[in-house]
This record gives structure tokens, C-alpha cells and sequence, in this order.
């Protein structure tokens, strides 16, 4: 209950703040921010990127920084210095100005995502990590679906308030809300098991969250570059992930590209803006209810599979569907938000990563590969949505569809590998704790010979 409350509960709201930013943007720029910046061409698809470009760059620095900076510093200070970027966002009067915020933004909100999937896995302990990734996950999208509102009320009654126009209220207020969260994590977030200094948690409570994992290595927050490159290139859980985490990427490409929004957009003249903009959110909905599910069965018997069989079924029912040149609306709507369950991929990606990481008790490895499995996602939809699934497609993608069939089969054949590794890893794990109790017992030997007086 503790954790819950001072690790989830923080997670879990900075999840919703980040969201919110990330939707703000999007929403500060059909209500007027592209008209008082003069954007023009493919600039908001730049300003996209150089979010992205800034997140991509960020991911194995926070990784680094959180084997030497205590999480509890350095989540809560990257959480205050993004919430004051989107502060400064309001602030921009040129287009160069709000690319520059942008990529430091993407930057420092890199940390968050990974950051957290490796505080739950040094805490948790594998039947206890699926089900909280879901929820953070959910969280998130919760912050997504409520900037809609929070934007439709902010501009219509702040408005010309202060002389600042509706879009600016948006970011200083989002941005505002995110401080005090992170004054909360300054003071109460418990870091690791083995550096924590939190007064709420007793002795024996420490050691109860220490002994229910598997030990830790001596050097396993060693950052040298020679040691990690070494510990990292050699075993081939940083390819495997990395690539599982590519796969998963692509599988929730319906769902995240938005297509469901630009197909009712292409269809304006039957559908009114309010069901445009509300008729998307069911996705967000079904993702929300079936991933927590699936983080739930997961914890509860320890198995993966059917969630990988259930969550590939469900885009391959999807792509399906999509692929029917004049399907009625109701197969359009019905296999859109079918899509929304391809976000299960979360819980069963990073929930399987963490247990697969922590059983060498290699922190910053974990670390590294969990960064670098994030990057990897972000790195494949700088391009992947503008060939397989483009804008002037509408309203048929038959090239993204004929993919996701594709990927499906490449999900559901990658899960066997992950399993394989999953069982490859226990006996890596074991060889490791092994060796240092080899280490342990020499060390104890030494110091009897050298202070026989001590025996007894």
C-alpha cells in the first residue's frame, strides 16, 4: 500500500500531465495558435518531430543520470523543467522560437516513461508489474482524452483574458498543474530499495523489499563505458527487447496514428465537428479497459501468451475489416475500436522486459535497455505512420492494412523468442548469483585466515 500510494499515485499523475502537454499542443493549434505564429506548410508536422527528435536523443542520457542521480531528484526536476517549457510555450511569437522549446520539452520528457517502468521494476516483483505498467499506461491516455475539455473550457471563458488569447491559457495553466506533483516527488518518492531514505517505510521494510527480488550485482549501477557497453552488447536481451519493442510499436499503429479521426474528418459533411471529436474516443476507452485487463491476468497467472494471441487476433480482425473497400459504418466504427486493444502490447512489453532485466540484478543495464526499447518505438514512428499509413490515404489505407496482417504474425512469432529468452534468462540470473556467493564465501575466507581471533 505504501508504494502504491508514493510510487504509483506520483507515476501515475505525472502519466496524466505528460499526456496532457503532449494533447495541449495539438489542441492549442486548431484554436488559434497557428493563425498568431503564422504557421504555414508542413510546420506542424516539424514542430511534431522536433518533439520527437528531442525524446528520441533523451533516452540513454536519463538512463545514465538515473544510475548516479537519486529518482527522486531527477524524475520530479525533469517533471518541473517540462512544465515550465510548456509554460514558455505561451511565450513563443516566432515559429523558431516554439521549435526550440519543443525539442528540449521532448527531451526532458523523455525521462518519464522509462524512468518509471524502472522504478516499479526495482520494487515490484514480477506478478505485481504487469497490472501497474496497464494502469500508468491508462493513466496517461486519461490525460489525453480530458485535454479536449479542459481546452474547450479554458477557451471559452479565459479567452482574451490578461490580454493572452485561449491557446496561451492552455499551456500556462497545463503547465502549472504539473509543478506542485512535482514538489510531491521531491519529498516523498522512495528512489531504489537500497538507497531509499524515506522516513514511512521501517528497517525491516527495506529489507522485506530487497529480499523479495532477485539480489542485485555489487556493480550493477556501474556506468563505465568500457564495463557497460560489455555488459550490455554481449547478452542478447538489449537486440531482443529492442526489436520486440519495434514490433509492438507497429502493431499499435491504427489506434495511434489516428486514423478513426481522419476518416470522420473525411466524411465532415455526415458526421458534426462534436461527433468528430467525441466518436474517437471510445479507442482511448476500449485501450484503457483491456489493457488494465490484460495487466491483471497477467499478474494473476503468470502467463503472457494469451494476451500476445488476444491483442494480435484483435488487429488482425481490425486490418481485416480495413481492408473492405465499402464497408458500412458500423464495420468502420466496430473495427477501429477494436484497434484500441492493441495498446495491451504495454503491459505485456514492458511488464515482460523488467522481469526478464531483473532477474541479473544489473540495474543499469535494465536501466539502458528499458530507455533503449523506448527509443526504439519513438524512432520507428518518425517515418513509419508517413509511408505505411499517410494522411492522403483517406478514407482507405489497403497498404497499411496489407501491413498489419503482416505484423501480426511477426508479433505472435517474436513472442516465442521473448519466451525463450525469459527462460535463457533465469539460468543467466542464477550463474550470476551463484558467482557472487563464490565471491562472498572467498571474501568470508580471507578474513578468518587473516583474523583467526574472530573464529568462534
Amino acid at each position: 500500500m505504501k508504494l502504491d500510494f508514493f510510487i504509483m499515485a506520483y507515476c501515475c499523475a505525472c502519466a496524466f500531465f505528460n499526456y496532457l502537454d503532449k494533447q495541449a499542443f495539438a489542441n492549442a493549434y486548431v484554436a488559434g495558435l497557428r493563425e498568431d505564429l503564422n504557421l504555414k506548410g508542413n510546420e506542424y508536422s516539424i514542430l511534431l518531430s522536433m518533439f520527437t527528435a528531442g525524446s528520441v536523443v533523451g533516452q540513454i542520457p536519463h538512463g545514465l543520470i538515473l544510475q548516479k542521480v537519486r529518482p527522486s531528484i531527477w524524475l520530479p526536476f525533469t517533471l518541473i523543467l517540462w512544465s515550465g517549457l510548456t509554460m514558455c510555450s505561451a511565450a513563443c511569437k516566432t515559429y523558431e522560437q516554439l521549435c526550440a522549446v519543443r525539442f528540449f520539452q521532448g527531451f526532458m520528457e523523455a525521462s518519464l516513461y522509462s524512468g518509471t517502468i524502472y522504478v516499479l521494476g526495482s520494487w515490484y516483483k514480477p506478478s505485481e508489474i504487469a497490472k501497474r505498467t496497464a494502469i500508468f499506461t491508462a493513466i496517461g491516455q486519461l490525460g489525453s482524452m480530458f485535454a479536449g475539455i479542459m481546452m474547450t473550457a479554458i477557451h471559452s471563458t479565459l479567452e482574451g483574458t490578461s490580454g493572452l488569447k485561449g491557446w496561451q491559457w492552455v499551456f500556462l495553466i497545463d503547465g502549472l498543474m504539473g509543478i506542485p506533483i512535482g514538489l510531491f516527488g521531491f519529498f516523498t518518492f522512495p528512489d531504489l530499495p537500497e538507497s531509499t531514505k524515506v522516513t514511512y517505510l521501517t528497517e525491516s521494510e527495506k529489507r522485506l523489499a530487497l529480499d523479495r527480488l532477485p539480489p542485485k550485482k555489487k556493480d550493477g549501477h556501474n556506468i563505465e563505458f568500457r564495463s557497460l557497453i560489455r555488459r550490455l552488447l554481449l547478452s542478447p536481451k538489449i537486440y531482443i527487447l529492442t526489436c520486440f519493442s519495434v514490433v509492438c510499436a507497429m502493431l499499435e499503429a491504427f489506434a495511434f496514428q489516428g486514423m478513426f479521426l481522419l476518416w470522420l474528418k473525411y466524411h465532415k459533411k455526415r458526421f458534426s465537428q462534436a461527433q468528430i471529436n467525441t466518436y474517437p474516443l471510445g479507442i482511448q476507452a476500449v485501450a484503457i479497459v483491456s489493457q488494465i485487463a490484460a495487466g491483471a491476468f497477467i499478474d494473476r497467472t503468470g502467463h503472457r501468451l494469451p494476451m500476445v494471441i488476444f491483442a494480435g487476433s484483435m488487429q488482425l480482425v481490425t486490418a481485416t475489416l480495413l481492408l473492405v473497400r465499402n464497408l458500412p459504418d458500423a464495420g468502420i466504427f466496430t473495427a477501429h475500436y477494436l484497434s484500441g486493444t492493441s495498446f495491451i502490447v504495454n503491459p505485456i512489453l514492458y511488464g515482460w522486459a523488467s522481469t526478464i532485466c531483473q532477474k541479473t540484478g544489473d540495474d543499469a543495464v535494465r536501466s539502458v535497455i528499458l530507455y533503449t526499447m523506448n527509443m526504439g518505438g519513438q524512432t520507428l514512428y518518425t517515418w513509419w505512420g508517413i509511408v505505411m499509413y499517410p494522411a492522403t490515404d483517406v478514407p482507405y489505407w489497403k497498404k497499411g492494412s496489407i501491413t498489419m496482417i503482416v505484423v501480426v504474425c511477426v508479433f505472435v512469432s517474436a513472442s516465442f523468442v521473448m519466451r525463450w529468452l525469459d527462460d535463457s534468462t533465469k539460468i543467466e540470473g542464477q550463474r550470476a548469483q551463484d558467482a557472487d556467493s563464490s565471491d562472498d564465501v572467498s571474501g568470508n575466507a580471507t578474513m578468518v585466515v587473516a583474523d583467526p581471533t574472530k573464529v568462534g
